[in-house]
């Protein structure tokens, strides 16, 4: 092969991994900016539909009940994700990564901007609670089928050597989305008054899913099956069909062990990451009486030092291995979150310091995200890769992204304990760290198994 042909293969498979990496990557953004403007309007959501009149005047302050039901409907999509994991999972590792990942991405913009259509209980009354949560489980169904086939993609189409960094992205869209669900949110928060944010600036985020999810679906379709997946197939065509079974039945035990093992390593990135990346808001309003706008300005500040240590820790993870990374991250959560936490609370403390305390909050579960996705790759074969890493973030994220606004909310209610939401992150962190101590070493140079 000439020197020219082998450059225009090189510029080819390039070409194929930047395209990957930009429509894994969209989707997750989406995702995520949606769940995070969900999130830091949970306050405004909880007065038009769960107990007030929306109005900005007596809705303008969600009482606790109403804030614990709006976190309990949050909380109720997250536990449909396994489903949607699975669902989506299974089409993704038998018809293919684009074909989950564009029916996945058709669910969630469909659902997202019904939010930003729904009528509120001042006009539905005690139906609109519910016909907000039947909306919220179908959001769930979809992300739960979002991470499988986007990480997949993303992992087998990374160069030599670039694993970590390529699934470091589908952590630092995240970022993205939750740091642009903020800004929006702020900005509305600052540009309106408290009237017509309750009123119907609440819904501007939710509305401009639509037009990220044509950009979105437009990349996607230009996809290509990635080479995992297609060797995989011609793979399973090549065995009779009793051997096809007797394969897919041999490995299930195996797969479940890793399911659970993998929810084990991520539950503290899980935790942690909703804990200071999303519940902030509302924790800081109702638990320390700061504005709405003061609450969304910390947490932008922890959703940039989550976004700054993304990549740097994928790419680091590339070269030291996945579990150095990130058991260091799930240390400093367990060492800090005290400490970290008790500068917040502080009525001394200046702006600069709380400020610094919240980045350094995001920084730490920076460093169990870059990493995060790459290392679940890793734990599955070509054939239920999208299944087994989808079900594992998917269950991690049920039960401990999904419940941390319900529990944390609710506990501070029931216990009037300010110290909660460290309790919550030590505790899963610590069990995330003696998990991540079971990882390989060699795992990072290791090639994805077929």
């Amino acid at each position: 092969m000439s020197a020219s042909t082998t450059d225009r293969a090189e510029a080819l498979r390039r070409g194929r991994a930047r395209r990957a990496l930009a429509a894994g990557s969209v989707g997750n953004f989406i995702e995520w900016y949606e769940f995070g403007a969900y999130g830091y309007f949970a306050t405004v959501i909880a007065a038009n539909f769960f107990g007030g009149d929306g109005s900005g005047g007596g809705g303008a302050a969600a009482g606790a009940e109403s804030l614990v039901k709006t976190y309990a409907s949050f909380a109720l999509a997250f536990f449909f994700r396994p489903v949607g994991a699975a669902l989506f999972g299974r089409a993704g590792d038998r018809l293919g990564r684009r074909a989950a990942l564009v029916a996945a991405l058709l669910l969630m913009t469909g659902a997202t901007t019904a939010i930003g259509l729904l009528p509120t209980h001042a006009v539905l009354g005690a139906a609109a609670p519910w016909v907000l949560t039947l909306v919220r489980v179908l959001q769930g169904l979809s992300a739960g089928g979002e991470f499988g086939g986007a990480v997949s993609l993303m992992t087998e189409s990374a160069p030599p050597g670039r694993r970590g960094l390529y699934g470091a992205w589908q952590s630092f869209t995240v970022a993205l989305g939750l740091l642009a669900g903020a800004g929006l949110a702020a900005a509305l928060a600052t540009g309106l008054g408290e009237r017509a944010l309750y009123g119907w600036g609440w819904r501007v985020p939710f509305l401009l899913a639509l037009p990220l999810g044509l950009v979105a679906l437009w990349l996607r379709l230009r996809l290509e099956e990635t080479p995992s997946f297609r060797q995989a197939r011609r793979g399973e065509d090549k065995l009779p069909a009793a051997g096809v079974t007797a394969a897919s039945a041999a490995p299930r035990a195996e797969v479940v062990r890793a399911v659970a093992l993998g929810t084990g390593r991520i539950m503290g990135w899980s935790a942690a990451g909703y804990t200071f990346l999303v519940v902030l808001p509302s924790y800081l309003q109702n638990t320390l009486g700061t504005t709405f706008s003061q609450a969304l300005a910390a947490t932008v500040l922890a959703n940039l030092g989550f976004a700054l240590s993304v990549l740097p820790a994928g790419a680091l993870s590339d070269r030291v291995g996945r579990r150095p990374v990130m058991v260091t991250g799930a240390v400093l959560v367990v060492l800090l979150a005290f400490p970290l936490l008790r500068v917040v609370q502080s009525g001394t403390a200046g702006a600069p310091a709380k400020g610094l305390a919240v980045f350094a909050a995001g920084a730490a579960v920076g460093l169990m995200a870059g990493p995060g996705p790459a290392m679940l790759a890793e734990m599955f074969p070509a054939r239920v890769r999208c299944t087994g890493l989808g079900l594992a973030y998917a269950l991690a994220n049920a039960v401990f992204s999904g419940c941390a606004g319900l529990v944390i909310t609710g506990s501070l209610e029931r216990t009037a304990d300010a110290d909660v939401p460290a309790y919550y992150t030590v505790v899963t962190c610590a069990i995330s760290a003696a998990a991540l101590l079971t990882l390989r070493g060699d795992d990072h140079r290791r090639a994805l198994r077929d």
